[in-house]
């Protein structure tokens, strides 16, 4: 888990007829390796990071100067895999790690290195959901995102933003136990989802573009709602999990065809689902490799990879912002406590997301509102406070390092409990004040 995507750059093998699959094999590879269950006992985090000139956040970075900094954080003993993202956003992948003291050791080892090298090519790194200053420009151009470029155009501006402008904080946790209850599976999968819009709001850092206010807490959020819902939505969670996620993989658009050669280019379907094309085997028939790769081109709010891979929370300020997001999921859910407290406490809010079987994700009214609002919408607020309590308390009963758990702590009470979350700071400071002395953007 929390390996990063081994398969993303790389064409696939050299097709035979009798590598192809069919459609009952696909949808039974599909449910066996997505929820991969046993006791919850593996965390990771996965950490998007803006790079930029110190002091000089605005200026573009080019791509000569960004790949002389990465042959250097190549050589780095690191023991997390760094990519680059396709606007030269950074990557760091943790390992799976046996506990969050350990996960938080490993990677803040692995940041210092990084951050130590960068300073020596006068870069440095950033935590925001989204760029605030730059518009979104590509310096990678490789055959897997000229393919994802091409076909997010088709849906509008916002695939090229998502690709070029956000960060993010992803966690990873373990699918979780195959019985019921607050550790089993199907529970932590509804969980997820339905703490999603709490994590988006609490931890909302992305209120600007281009120097400019959006109107949104996360615009990072407001990116993913602008991308068709087939790529980056959520399936029904009235159904079996397993059920639900290979419907909705079968169901999901092929970004690309690729081609045997590296170089490209590769084809670029319009409307054709990973379902219609083992059907029809046109271009040519795919295969378990076609699979894999597919897998990685959907980019829903919580992705099943085997374990569960949270993706909604925007990238934090400061050295350390991350470790909060990572820190207070974790508790939410793997101490048995804490998960049936957050449980009861976000289920109501499913109600705003319509009735069952309607689905949930960036685009659903709920998580649109905490994109928007943040914790400034009451219930959202109430139940991240809540939440923040439970983690809080769960943290302790874990034998979380006492730096993590003042971390939350701190957090907590200079947001949550103030209604306020990151984005505030951003606007705060980017905002006049009216005569009265209050924010004009409240």
């Amino acid at each position: 888990m929390s390996e990063g995507d081994c398969t993303k750059h790389r064409p696939p093998p050299r097709i035979k007829a009798a590598d192809a699959v069919t459609e009952a094999e696909v949808e039974a590879l599909i449910r066996g390796i997505c929820f991969k269950t046993g006791p919850p006992r593996a965390v990771g985090v996965e950490l998007e990071w803006l790079v930029h000139e110190p002091g000089q956040p605005h200026l573009p970075v080019s791509a000569a100067r960004l790949e002389a900094a990465l042959a250097a954080l190549r050589a780095l003993p690191l023991t997390s895999p760094l990519t680059v993202e396709p606007g030269g956003q950074l990557e760091l992948s943790s390992l799976p790690a046996a506990s969050l003291t350990e996960c938080v050791t490993a990677v803040r080892a692995d940041l210092e290195a990084v951050r130590r090298t960068l300073h020596s090519h006068r870069l440095t790194l950033s935590g925001y959901g989204a760029d605030p200053w730059r518009p979104p420009i590509r310096v990678l151009r490789e055959p897997r995102y000229d393919a994802l470029e091409a076909s997010l155009d088709r849906g509008g501006p916002a695939g090229r933003r998502m690709m070029c402008s956000t960060a993010s904080v992803q966690i990873c946790l373990d699918a979780g136990h195959e019985e019921p209850g607050p550790l089993g599976y199907a529970r932590r999968w509804r969980l997820a989802h339905l703490l999603g819009p709490v994590l988006v709001a609490s931890f909302a850092n992305s209120p600007l573009s281009e120097g400019r206010p959006t109107g949104w807490r996360s615009t990072r959020q407001a990116v993913w709602a602008g991308i068709v819902p087939g790529r980056s939505g959520a399936p029904p969670l009235d159904g079996e999990p397993r059920e639900a996620w290979a419907r909705h993989v079968m169901d999901a658009p092929v970004m690309c065809v690729r081609t045997t050669e590296s170089d490209g280019p590769w084809s670029v379907p319009d409307g054709l689902s990973l379902r219609s094309w083992v059907r029809s085997a046109e271009p040519r028939p795919p295969t378990r490799d076609d699979l894999d790769y597919h897998l990685t081109t959907l980019f829903p709010p919580v992705r099943a990879r085997g374990h569960l891979e949270l993706r909604m929370v925007d990238a934090q300020p400061g050295e350390d912002g991350w470790i909060v997001p990572l820190a207070v999921t974790t508790a939410l859910f793997d101490d048995p406590e804490a998960a049936e407290t957050a449980y009861r406490t976000v289920k109501p809010l499913a109600e705003r997301d319509g009735p069952p079987g309607s689905g949930t994700g960036p685009h659903s009214p709920l998580w649109l509102d905490a994109a928007r609002h943040g914790p400034a919408d009451a219930e959202l607020r109430e139940a991240a406070v809540t939440c923040f309590a439970a983690a809080g308390d769960a943290l302790a009963r874990m034998g979380a390092d006492t730096s993590v758990r003042d971390a939350v702590a701190t957090y907590a009470e200079q947001y949550v409990a103030r209604g306020r979350c990151p984005a505030d700071d951003l606007l705060d400071a980017s905002l006049p004040h009216d005569a009265t002395g209050k924010d004009t953007h409240r």
